[in-house]
Parts: structure tokens; C-alpha cells; sequence
């Protein structure tokens, strides 16, 4: 059942805490920040929680009015979870969060790496010339889609199939971290057939190498 401990301290930490301070909660929201997801794609995206402690967080976030539930229209039909204008202010709470987590030792190897996670890397960590002209790219990782926008200096990421995509990534988010934190190069991961790429390489090398800011292992996702 969710649950209703309290820090009962008036302190505006202690009471956010009471809404977002349960384990897995800001890693559900942190899944979230790159758009609506069903059940099933968060189970996916964070094999450590059991079906009954997600049930119970999303709930619990819900009630708080940090998630809500929507139905998508058909032909999808299904029953996703998104955030409410107010969860998605914890946005950059959450990112700087994460760069403060970078000083924390990493776990024991294999360590999971989530989809969302390393998409919210390259969001933060590239930056196209805003000169440089509109590209839209179609991610495959893990067997879920994401269309990525690169226009006027920005990089953006949404969850589903592009439009005429100019080049196309299929990877796993570790091998697609590595790519971005500058561990491996794209023809190495190729060679190695970690990687299949579509379309323009010469646009998908210039959004992997915009601009890239902190090219460390694990770098920090987001802004």
C-alpha cells in the first residue's frame, strides 16, 4: 500500500521530501522528463523495482499531483503515465541532483543504465552550432523509439517514430553512453556491432560531436 510516513518537520525540504523522498519516486520522474510512458516501459526502464512498489509510487505520485494518468488516443489506445506541470518542475532539481551524484562512486559493473537516463545526457551535454541546419534522427535502444530534433542550438528528444528521419541509431544506452562520453568512437562501436546506423553519417557525426561539453564516463545528464 503507499504509504503516508511523514518527517512531520514544517521545513519546504522535509515537505517535498514527504511527496518525492520515497525510494524509486524521483527515478519514476526521471523517466518521465522526455514524455509519457506506460506501465510497462517504466518496469522496463527500472528492472530493480518490483510491479507492486511501482504501482504504489506512481500512486502515491499521483495523489500528490506530480503524475497523472492519460489515455492516448487510437490507435495506440493505451494507458500512460505523465507528468503534471508541477512534476515537471522537479526537472532541474532532479538534473542537478544528478551532477552532484557524479562525486558518488559508481556501482558494482554491470551497473543498469536506463534509456531516458543517456538521452537526457546527450539532451545537456550537446550543443549545435545554431547556424547549423534542422536535423530530426530516429534512436533505437532497447527496442523503444525516440525522434531526436536537433534547431537552433538545441537538442530535443520525445518518445516515438520520426517523420523522415536524415539518420537513425540502433544501440544499447551503455554502448550509446560510451559513445557520448567520448570512451569509444562510433566506427569502433561499428566495427564491433554494437551499433547499426541509418541514413547521413555525416549528421549523425555532427549531433554526437556538437559542441560536446563533459565528455566524462557517466557525465551528468540533463542541463
Amino acid at each position: 500500500m503507499p504509504t503516508s510516513r511523514s518527517y512531520g518537520d514544517a521545513c519546504g525540504i522535509a515537505r517535498a521530501l514527504d511527496v518525492v523522498g520515497e525510494r524509486w519516486a524521483l527515478l519514476v520522474v526521471r523517466e518521465l522528463f522526455l514524455g509519457p510512458q506506460r506501465f510497462s516501459d517504466l518496469r522496463r526502464a527500472l528492472p530493480g523495482v518490483s510491479s507492486n512498489m511501482l504501482t504504489d509510487r506512481l500512486r502515491e505520485l499521483e495523489s500528490h499531483g506530480v503524475v497523472r494518468q492519460r489515455r492516448l488516443p487510437p490507435p495506440a489506445a493505451s494507458v500512460v503515465y505523465d507528468l503534471t506541470a508541477s512534476g515537471r518542475e522537479l526537472e532541474p532539481i532532479v538534473l542537478a541532483l544528478g551532477g552532484w551524484g557524479l562525486r558518488v562512486p559508481l556501482p558494482p559493473s554491470p551497473a543498469h543504465l536506463s534509456a531516458t537516463s543517456v538521452l537526457l545526457f546527450l539532451r545537456g551535454s550537446r550543443h549545435p552550432s545554431p547556424q547549423a541546419p534542422p536535423a530530426t534522427y530516429r534512436f533505437e535502444l532497447n527496442d523503444q523509439v525516440w525522434t531526436i530534433r536537433t534547431r537552433d542550438g538545441q537538442v530535443h528528444v520525445e518518445p516515438g517514430e520520426p517523420a523522415d528521419p536524415d539518420a537513425g541509431l540502433r544501440t544499447d544506452p551503455s554502448t550509446l553512453n560510451s559513445l557520448l562520453d567520448g570512451s569509444i568512437s562510433l566506427a569502433t562501436a561499428r566495427t564491433a556491432g554494437t551499433v547499426v546506423v541509418s541514413g547521413d553519417d555525416a549528421a549523425l557525426h555532427r549531433l554526437l560531436e556538437a559542441g560536446a561539453g563533459d565528455r566524462r564516463p557517466g557525465a551528468q545528464v540533463g542541463a
